[in-house]
């Protein structure tokens, strides 16, 4: 029984922990967590969490972002799918298209590209394309 404890509590763990991208931190490739990502410096290539996605003010995205739950201060430039509900904060710069269920856009935040928004069944949500096993099994 106490290994069954053990067990949850390191999914629970695992689940809720947070990656950090520092500022003046690039990293080149693409970046997949069952936890929370955090970005404050520049990533070239797609972010996905289970979670949730926060792009800080100095942060820069080239690449798509998908995630639970999705907040952003900073710049992205590539599609945004979020299952849940997307904040853009006054800061936001993002430049293509947003796949939500919820959007929330402060005073200020600025998007170029389209807007899709309802239930997860009508969203263009597909995790797929950061899972290396898939992209090794199909090359």
């Amino acid at each position: 029984m106490a290994k069954n404890t053990d067990d949850k509590r390191n999914t629970n763990e695992l689940v809720t922990s947070s990656n950090l991208v520092a500022m003046g931190t690039v990293i080149v490739g693409n970046i997949g967590s069952q936890g929370n990502i955090r970005v404050e410096g520049t990533v070239e290539g797609s972010l996905d969490s289970q979670q949730k996605i926060i792009i800080g003010e100095s942060a820069k995205v080239n690449g798509d972002v998908k995630a639970a739950e999705v907040e952003i201060s900073g710049q992205v430039n590539g599609d945004i799918q979020c299952e849940e509900s997307l904040f853009l904060k006054k800061t936001a710069l993002i430049i293509g298209d947003i796949y939500t269920k919820k959007l929330i856009i402060e005073n200020g935040a600025e998007f170029n590209g389209k807007c899709n928004m309802g239930t997860n069944h009508q969203l263009k949500v597909d995790r797929d394309h950061v899972n290396p096993k898939k992209q090794a099994s199909s090359n």
